[in-house]
């Protein structure tokens, strides 16, 4: 095997099986919770404040129309939840709608309470700071406006509070009032700010992966082509060669030596291996239609694996232990096939004394495991562990094994883990979900 170091590396496919539109969507999805979540926190606080005042400070306040901009306000926020839990998609508009409904509905608590004298007043710049992060620049504007249009209403157009003469010092409680809206609205914006950038962090995150994956696609297409053609034209050399060696064991000196006769035999079963390896590059690249694939068992198809790859190159010792269980039935697949002939070459490169393989089933999962008594992978190979050349062996073009083992792992819903063992040497862990290989799922 190429050399790797003590840690394990997963690849899985399910976070890269979303389009960028549906992590788009999904971003919006989250950013439409945090605006849920302000909301009740804004309507808990908007009842507290009310309260205190009313009893604490004796100002007599409109309670029922109030009320009802705090009962308005949970009426959205259900209406909200209930539009998400339909799978509804939220688009840049509806984040819009949701933070001028906020606007409102602060407009209304101000202008029933002091207008613009209300030092809460400046929880606007709170809407603005959300704007900015959630929206682009045209709709942040809309936004502004609506605010600054609703400061400047509520400087001529408000229901002055009713403070009981001579009990209240009216500079004191603005201040204190002032202070409180700073820490709320400084919390506030630390808080929903930070969960904002990180799920905008972790959208980006997700749209470079998705371009990666995308570059390693094209990629596999190129090589899939290249090794398609590749395929055809080594076709007809090899059909010359197997004529060339059939005739060669007809020939009398070569049957009377049977040093010759056994390097013949060797070069047939060579020759017989390559035309293995060209079918099954046609039937990975749908070519050769007149092979169906055929229906077998677990077991069955990786005896069969096993014994093949067994002849082809001899190791010294496989240790083959099979205890995946009751037997399923599976379609026998020639891509699968040889990507486990990969693994299984880089295993005996690094270590022909001694392979170990073995299968079993975790629940609706099929683990195969390839072990090795070899050094071990090297720690920069790790980072990089399943990109196209990438290899310690230094040959031009190498690499491509593992970085096929990955992707058409990936592709079939499963991963490829791999690590270095406590004893020494390594092990590639192959995890495939038992769907993918049922007679069904062709």
């Amino acid at each position: 095997m190429s050399k790797f170091s003590d840690h394990q590396f997963p690849f899985q496919s399910d976070e890269l099986a979303a389009s960028p539109a549906n992590g788009a969507d999904a971003i919006g999805v989250e950013n439409m919770l945090l605006l849920v979540q302000l909301r009740w926190i804004a309507v808990a606080g908007q009842v507290a404040t009310i309260v205190f005042v009313w009893t604490v400070l004796g100002v007599n306040l409109p309670l029922v129309p109030m009320g009802l901009v705090a009962a308005s306000l949970v009426v959205l926020n259900l209406a909200s939840l209930w539009w998400l839990r339909r799978g509804r998609d939220v688009s840049a508009v509806g984040l819009l709608i949701a933070l001028l409904l906020d606007v409102a509905g602060l407009t209304a608590q101000l202008y029933l309470s002091g207008g613009a004298m209300n030092p809460f007043a400046f929880l606007y710049l709170l809407q603005v700071t959300l704007a900015a992060v959630l929206l682009n620049v045209r709709l942040t504007s809309v936004v502004l406006a609506a605010t600054c249009a609703s400061f400047l209403l509520l400087t001529r157009f408000y229901r002055p509070l009713e403070i009981p003469a001579g009990e209240i010092d009216l500079f004191t409680l603005h201040v204190i009032g002032m202070l409180v809206c700073f820490v709320v609205d400084a919390a506030l914006l630390f808080v929903f700010v930070t969960r904002i950038t990180r799920n905008l962090r972790e959208r980006d995150a997700r749209l470079a992966a998705l371009k990666q994956h995308a570059a390693e696609e094209d990629h596999i297409v190129r090589m899939g082509l290249l090794a398609s053609g590749a395929a055809h034209e080594l076709g007809t050399p090899l059909a010359s060669l197997s004529v060339i060696l059939g005739d060669w064991r007809r020939i009398p000196v070569i049957t009377g030596n049977p040093e010759l006769l056994q390097e013949v035999d060797e070069m047939q079963a060579a020759v017989k291996r390559c035309k293995s390896i060209l079918t099954g590059v046609l039937l990975s690249a749908g070519e050769a239609r007149g092979e169906a694939p055929s229906v077998t068992t677990v077991t069955t198809f990786f005896n069969a694996l096993i014994n093949e790859w067994r002849e082809a190159r001899t190791p010294n010792y496989l240790d083959y232990s099979n205890a995946f269980g009751a037997d399923l039935s599976i379609v026998s697949d020639s891509t699968l096939k040889q990507i486990i002939f990969n693994v299984l070459d880089n295993a005996y490169d690094s270590s022909p004394d001694w392979v170990g393989v073995s299968i079993s089933r975790d629940g609706d999962m099929l683990i195969l495991r390839v072990l090795d008594r070899g050094p071990g992978f090297a720690p920069q190979m790790l980072a990089q562990f399943g990109k196209p050349y990438q290899s310690s062996k230094g040959k031009p073009g190498g690499g491509l094994g593992l970085f096929l083992v990955v992707n058409v792992v990936r592709k079939l819903g499963g991963s490829v883990i791999a690590a270095n063992r406590p004893e020494g040497g390594a092990s590639v862990t192959l995890k495939l979900p038992l769907s993918a290989l049922a007679l069904g799922a062709r």
